[in-house]
């Protein structure tokens, strides 16, 4: 069994992976291409940290799915997302989950997961602020997981939609949503 770092925090990647092939999608990938540069920096980030990255990620409804199809088939030549997928691909260290809603914990091994990590904070990015996002960062808190949502690193189909989603996890879930600039992520020790 390989072994794992222990780390006190982890990044966990929301929907990022994402072929933008449904309503509302053009303009969901208009407004989430300011955020590639500071998932790759978050991500750089984490690895120097020896943090885990954790990709949870929607089957899109194919219930025969893993993360191999679900990349080919957002990469693939033609796709709206294939630039955006292509730039953020997991790496060989990074995790995969596969998710069939909109929470990254409801009916994944995420928890389990993290748990076996010893994680005790999350930062969440990707997409969708009002959605995906919103859905994990409240099964998080109620996890009692520290959240920190960086506004740079997170997008919804209207701006607006993801700031007010910003607003309410920081209200209610007591979410750090500084930009991803402020975030120190220490480096992880061996389990």
């Amino acid at each position: 069994m390989p072994k794992l770092n222990a780390s006190r925090t982890a990044v966990l990647l929301v929907d990022v992976i994402n072929h933008f092939e449904f309503p509302g999608g053009d303009a969901l990938l208009a407004n989430a291409e300011h955020t590639v540069k500071p998932l790759l920096a978050l991500r750089r980030m984490a690895h120097a940290a020896k943090a885990p990255v954790i990709y949870a990620n929607d089957n899109f409804g194919d219930w025969h799915s893993d993360s191999g199809r679900i990349l080919q088939r957002c990469r693939r030549r033609g796709c709206p997302g294939a630039s955006f997928t292509r730039r953020l691909s997991p790496l060989s260290r990074d995790y995969f989950v596969l998710k069939p809603a909109n929470s990254a914990f409801f009916s994944t091994t995420l928890e389990t997961l993290l748990r076996a990590l010893k994680v005790k904070a999350l930062i969440l990015a990707g997409l969708t602020a009002d959605n995906c996002i919103l859905f994990t960062a409240h099964d998080a808190y109620l996890r009692g997981y520290r959240l920190h949502v960086p506004a740079d690193c997170v997008a919804s189909q209207k701006a607006a939609d993801a700031r007010r989603a910003l607003e309410q996890m920081q209200l209610t879930l007591k979410a750090d949503i500084r930009p991803s600039s402020s975030i120190a992520i220490k480096r992880a020790r061996a389990a």
